[in-house]
C-alpha cells in the first residue's frame, strides 16, 4: 500500500483505470466477432458433413433474407472456399471441412490467449481500482487527522465567513 498518495498520483491512476476499461471494451468486442465467426464456421462444417457421400437432390440452400434455392449435389461436387487474400478455389467437401476444421483450431488458439488477456487486464482494472479507492481513503484520513493549532483556529475565527458554495467535481473520482 502506499505511504504518501497525492492527488496527482491518485489522478493517473484513474487515468489509468479508464485507459484499461476501454482496452477491456475493445477486447471484448473482439472475442464476440472471433465466436461468432468460428460458430459460423461449425454450422458450414456441420452443413457439409450433413450431405450425403452420394449427393443429394431438391437441397434447399439459403441464400440470406429467408431465401433459399432448391439445387441437386451430385456425387463428387465440390466447394469453392476462400483460401486466403479473397483467392477462392474448389475444393471437395472433405477438403473444405478440413480446412474449415484447421481454421477453428487455430481460432480458438487466438480466442483463447485473448480470453487470458482479457482477465488479466480485468484483474489489472480491479488492482488499480483498490489502489484509487485506498489511496482517497487515505487522503480523507490525513485531512481528518492534522492537527489544528489553537492559534490557526482563533485565525480562522476572526475570519468573517461566507457561505462559500461547493464547486463540483473537486473531489477525486475514477472517472477524473
Amino acid at each position: 500500500m502506499m505511504n504518501a498518495i497525492d492527488q496527482a498520483e491518485l489522478q493517473k491512476i484513474a487515468q489509468q483505470v479508464e485507459i484499461s476499461r476501454e482496452r477491456l471494451q475493445s477486447m471484448e468486442q473482439q472475442i464476440q466477432r472471433l465466436d461468432e465467426v468460428r460458430l459460423e464456421q461449425i454450422r458450414t462444417i456441420n452443413t457439409l458433413k450433413s450431405i450425403p457421400k452420394h449427393g443429394s437432390e431438391g437441397i434447399m440452400i439459403p441464400l440470406g433474407s429467408g431465401v433459399q434455392i432448391l439445387a441437386n449435389i451430385s456425387e463428387n461436387a465440390g466447394v469453392v472456399i476462400d483460401i486466403g487474400s479473397r483467392v477462392q478455389a474448389e475444393k471437395t467437401r472433405e477438403e473444405a471441412i478440413i480446412i474449415l476444421t484447421n481454421r477453428n483450431d487455430e481460432l480458438n488458439n487466438i480466442l483463447q490467449k485473448l480470453k487470458s488477456e482479457y482477465e488479466v487486464l480485468e484483474q489489472y482494472i480491479v488492482s488499480l481500482a483498490h489502489q484509487f479507492t485506498s489511496g482517497v481513503e487515505q487522503i480523507q484520513e490525513n485531512k481528518l487527522e492534522t492537527p489544528i493549532s489553537n492559534e490557526i483556529l482563533a485565525e480562522t475565527k476572526q475570519i468573517p465567513t461566507k457561505n462559500k458554495r461547493r464547486k463540483r467535481g473537486r473531489e477525486l473520482t475514477l472517472d477524473d
